[in-house]
């Protein structure tokens, strides 16, 4: 199963946090899944940064497309396609960066890991 990690999920990782699951957990480490990290993930670790809403994600905000390689995750590049399914959403979440995550993984098949149950209300496949 191919994973994309939301924002949260990503920085519990990292961090070793207990928030993670322990479901999530198990299915990050399973080297049959492959994980993906998505540009909209490193533009919201950056912003939130930039405006103090995560004051301790200074590495991460600045050295993000090293640390998830290190993790030994893959990339996942925002395309138009993507943009534009996130745009069409008759949602009513407004959050941008969860209507990409939602958006990317619903076209390119893959299970969101989140800890976010309205995201079961939009048609995406969630794991927690």
């Amino acid at each position: 199963m191919r994973l994309l990690l939301d924002t949260h999920a990503l920085i519990w990782w990292l961090a070793g946090d207990e928030a993670l699951s322990r479901h999530a957990r198990e299915a990050i480490t399973d080297e049959a899944n492959p994980v993906f990290v998505s540009a909209a993930s490193a533009m919201e670790v950056a912003t939130k940064f930039r405006i103090g809403k995560l004051p301790g994600a200074a590495l991460l905000a600045q050295g993000f497309e090293a640390i998830i390689a290190g993790q030994g995750f893959a990339e996942l590049a925002i395309s138009v396609h993507h943009a534009r399914l996130a745009g069409e959403m008759a949602i009513p979440h407004k959050d941008p960066f969860d209507r990409l995550l939602i958006a990317q993984a619903q076209a390119e098949d893959m299970v969101l890991v989140s800890n976010e149950v309205v995201f079961d209300g939009f048609g995406v496949r969630r794991l927690w």
